[in-house]
């Protein structure tokens, strides 16, 4: 039998990271189908921005069709030009509770800001503890807070 795994996907940072490093996109179907050989998804979590535009629609329909719960929070630019729709809280709260109900926890990201909830979960819920991310672009200290990381090469791009 199968270990079980939840998957949470930052999507803005692996976009943007993945385009930056390689003028790439991220390939959503290769993760799903080299994870799901390895574990029971119990959970998978994809947080983006909201937008209003067709490609958007597409690829939030392709995440779901691949097997995401897709979660979406609302594009705001603010008055000076800068733009909010930061995921952290949102994805800390859902890994924070599926942490013990599951044997690995999986997060797509570069953001150290997680480390300290991956060290937490860890402790915690001795949970096994995966990150993704674009090597050059992923934080030290979330790369060195889980158990293991995975770059992301040319097996993950499309």
């Amino acid at each position: 039998m199968k270990e079980s795994a939840a998957i949470f996907v930052d999507v803005q940072n692996i976009y943007y990271t993945c385009r930056q490093a390689f003028g790439r996109q991220f390939n959503y179907r290769a993760l799903w189908q080299q994870l799901s050989e390895q574990y029971d998804i119990q959970l998978a979590n994809a947080y983006a921005i909201q937008r209003s535009d067709d490609q958007q629609h597409k690829f939030q329909s392709a995440l779901k069709h691949i097997g995401f719960d897709v979660k979406l929070k609302p594009f705001i630019q603010r008055s000076d030009g800068s733009v909010k729709g930061d995921w952290d809280v949102g994805i800390t709260i859902d890994i924070m509770e599926a942490a013990p109900n599951v044997d690995h926890i999986i997060l797509l990201s570069g953001d150290g800001d997680f480390e300290l909830l991956i060290r937490h979960i860890k402790n915690k819920y001795q949970v096994s503890t995966q990150a993704f991310g674009v090597e050059q672009l992923t934080a030290n200290a979330l790369m060195n807070a889980v158990d293991s990381f995975t770059a992301i090469d040319d097996n993950l791009l499309q």
